[in-house]
């Protein structure tokens, strides 16, 4: 085959022989571009809110434009079908045409099909016309005659351009859309990749994260209260915060598509390397939202209004305060801490000022050792600053001089709590608990150490519940605490 220059968009002139025309989103691409562009746009400007709406009313194409103006996608990152891609290599090797036609912006279309570097021509929409079902069927049939084409897509908006092919192609089509190509009379051929699998969405919700949602029954254990009641309200108050939690992850895993598919793993999740569609991320994201704030309003509604503070500022973190020097951390310290607040709100326990005091030193610890390890990351891999965040690799010896003050002042907060007469009252034994304070100091300084060598989970808490130094630790202090009260 003789190489041909690529055009795109009107400046593209029609090929002769046979052509294979391929869509973008959903068949070379296991994602969709205007849902791409949406979330890159919204991570950089949280006005994307209101300013997409108003794009829409102008028509799609008119959205796309808008969104692809502010939202810029890193084409080399995204998730590509290869099954897809060596069938297109096998068509040129037989000497045939091959262009790319998508209802994308023509100007993410250009640089993707620049990218791959196999299209003989490239056209997407402009910002007036939304190359899309009809539109792309009459466009084809003008270019290359009824039948003068071979086209490969995956949705039902292409039904209406295979009906127009000389051969259809699907990529991972239901069975119903397979079915009606197969209708059509024209040449069908499916091609199937790997499925989404029931395993990607639970790895969505991020299933290890809920083990942090274990706070919430530490005011019930601390009181000593085990009233069927207390530990009722409790449990629906820990599966409330687990499913809008979960709900959360989803949408900071599509604000941070940019920043995950550059990290060695978190290029791996779901979303990210397109084991699941990014369009199902906000149907995810609004049920599991749902379902929690439906089992808190079931529990009390002082409960559903802290749930409401923290999902606002969890929401505030993804979107823009992560990317805050310092006031991440905070952030991150003050959302442990409000777990056990809800814990309290949930059961009606009131809280002790020295177990809030407590949870805020000690969780700003381990939300400074979590920036702690993302530097030592970046700085094994000649990154000068951690991706999304506002640290450079320089401000490592600080992150984790805060991480181990803070640490070591949890420790001193519960020293003096054990010495208040709140403990003589609820513990039996009580000098049996000073033995907590040597292995909070042992645990604290074993994990900075092991984040300084680079042995960090990217989440503490994670990195605790899998390493059975921490587990030991965890258990002896269960011991002690159990020991004090009853001995």
């Amino acid at each position: 085959m003789t190489n041909q220059t690529v055009l795109s968009g009107s400046e593209a002139v029609e090929i002769a022989g046979p052509v294979l025309a391929v869509d973008l989103d959903g068949t070379l691409i296991a994602s969709d571009m205007l849902h791409e562009t949406f979330w890159a746009s919204l991570s950089q400007d949280w006005s994307t809110l209101f300013t997409a709406p108003l794009a829409l009313t102008k028509g799609r194409a008119a959205l796309k434009s808008a969104l692809q103006d502010k939202g810029k996608v890193q084409v080399d990152a995204l998730p590509y079908n290869q099954v897809v891609i060596d069938y297109i290599k096998s068509w040129r090797d037989r000497g045939n045409q091959v262009v790319l036609v998508t209802a994308s912006d023509q100007r993410i279309a250009d640089q993707i099909g620049t990218h791959i570097g196999l299209f003989d021509a490239i056209y997407g929409s402009d910002g007036d016309v939304n190359l899309k079902g009809g539109n792309k069927a009459n466009f084809l049939e003008q270019k290359y005659g009824a039948n003068g084409f071979a086209y490969m897509g995956d949705s039902g908006a292409d039904l209406a351009v295979w009906g127009k092919a000389a051969k259809a192609i699907t990529v991972n089509a239901s069975d119903s859309i397979r079915g009606k190509v197969d209708k059509l009379g024209c040449d069908a051929e499916h091609l199937t990749t790997n499925g989404v699998s029931r395993k990607a969405y639970l790895k969505a919700l991020r299933p290890h994260q809920w083990l942090k949602n274990i706070l919430v029954f530490l005011p019930m254990i601390a009181a000593h209260n085990f009233a069927l009641g207390t530990v009722t309200n409790s449990l629906l108050a820990f599966v409330s915060f687990c499913l809008i939690a979960s709900s959360v992850y989803v949408v900071n895993d599509l604000l941070d598509l940019k920043a995950d598919r550059a990290h060695p793993r978190k290029r791996e999740r779901p979303f990210a390397s397109g084991a699941i569609p990014v369009s199902h991320g906000p149907w995810m994201a609004c049920g599991l939202l749902f379902g929690g704030f439906f089992l808190a309003a079931w529990t009390n509604l002082a409960f559903l209004g802290v749930m409401l503070i923290y999902f606002s500022i969890t929401t505030a973190y993804s979107i823009t305060l992560k990317r805050k020097l310092i006031i991440d951390v905070c952030t991150l310290a003050g959302l442990y801490t409000i777990r056990i607040i809800t814990g309290g709100v949930a059961t009606g326990i009131v809280l002790s000022v020295w177990l809030l005091a407590f949870s805020i030193f000690l969780f700003f610890s381990l939300a400074a050792v979590k920036r702690q390890a993302e530097l030592v990351d970046s700085a094994k891999r000649g990154k000068l600053s951690a991706s999304g965040r506002g640290y450079h690799v320089d401000d490592l010896p600080v992150m984790t001089q805060m991480a181990v003050a803070s640490g070591y002042l949890s420790v001193l907060v519960l020293a003096l709590y054990l010495n208040s007469p709140t403990v003589v009252s609820l513990y039996a034994w009580p000098v049996v608990l000073w033995g907590i304070c040597p292995i909070l100091l042992y645990w604290i300084s074993r994990v900075i150490m092991m984040t300084h060598r680079g042995h960090m989970h990217d989440d503490p808490i994670v990195f605790a519940a899998r390493d059975r130094n921490s587990q030991v630790c965890f258990l002896l202090v269960a011991a002690l605490a159990l020991g004090g009260a009853v001995l």
